[in-house]
């Protein structure tokens, strides 16, 4: 199935394609802050509607995960790495993903804080 999201103001727009079955939240010391409940697809299933330079990005300790956000409105509707086979992946923000039913989707916790 197809989704549209966005970040707030519209800067930020993107297509993906996969199924939901799940998502995740993360008590590491950025997405706590965020809030994001992510959804991992592989790079490729992640369409930008908008060019790649209107989101900006930030990444901190390692440096492995680019944690994009629009510069306008502030929201983080993605991020982009790669899992532990070295595949491109993306962390979609459900939160910015139009008509879904986030209290449908199992969530799994995940300890990064940890990690």
């Amino acid at each position: 199935m197809k989704y549209q999201g966005s970040c707030h103001c519209g800067r930020v727009a993107f297509e993906v394609e996969g199924r939901i079955d799940g998502a995740l939240v993360c008590n590491c010391s950025i997405c706590s802050r965020k809030g994001s409940l992510l959804w991992f697809v592989p790079r490729a299933s992640l369409v930008l509607k908008t060019p790649e330079d209107a989101a900006s990005t930030y990444t901190f300790n390692q440096h492995l995960i680019k944690h994009r956000f629009c510069p306008v409105c502030g929201m983080h509707p993605y991020g982009e790495g790669t899992d532990p086979q070295g595949h491109a992946m993306a962390a979609i923000n459900l939160r910015c993903v139009e008509g879904i039913d986030l209290a449908a989707i199992p969530v799994q916790h995940f300890d990064g804080r940890s990690a």
